[in-house]
């Protein structure tokens, strides 16, 4: 085996996963699941407890409600899969962190390629990745939802739920395993 770059990280499952060097056989759904489920979005800074495995149930559902298919719906549920190796870092902050979106960006294609799905950019997860935004704000942050939030008016109209870490998991995996027949 050659040398790895960087050092590794011990998921969920018991393995270890290189975050400078991912590769596929080291990608499980399980960790994803469970370590999105655990990690809150927006730094913490909202009312309640909200994941990043409950937001990224958002944008699938709503992937399959505006009719796409199994694969694409799972790459939207999937989206934001990489911050189960590397967190989920406030926009801000992400493009001035040096070497980051790339870290980002390669963790994301071996999730894809693990999973088959396809590795394009598919803008149409970005623009419901942002309208989910609005909705999120305006149930979450207890603020009128100015500067950015209203750009991305009126949102998806979902209803914001806050789940408890366990049962965004086990949606999060009813979802994958239910879109990869």
């Amino acid at each position: 085996m050659s040398e790895r770059v960087g050092d590794w990280m011990q998921v969920y499952t018991g393995g270890q996963f290189w975050p400078l060097d991912p590769r596929p056989e080291e990608v499980h759904i399980e960790d994803i699941a469970h370590a999105l489920s655990m990690i809150c979005r927006y730094n913490g800074h909202v009312s309640r407890f909200y994941s990043v495995a409950e937001h990224s149930i958002h944008v699938g559902r709503a992937m399959k409600a505006y009719g796409w298919n199994n694969d694409l719906s799972l790459r939207a549920l999937l989206h934001d899969a990489a911050e189960a190796y590397i967190c989920d870092v406030v926009r801000p902050l992400k493009s001035n962190l040096v070497g980051y979106e790339e870290a980002e960006r390669r963790i994301e294609h071996v999730i894809w390629y693990r999973f088959g799905l396809p590795s394009e950019d598919i803008f149409i997860i970005k623009d419901l990745d942002n309208l989910v935004l609005y909705d999120e704000a305006k149930a979450l942050m207890g603020v009128d939802c100015i500067a950015w939030h209203k750009k991305f008016a009126p949102g998806l109209g979902v209803e914001i739920v806050g789940m408890m870490p366990s049962d965004a998991e086990r949606e999060f995996l009813a979802l994958f395993e239910e879109w990869m027949r």
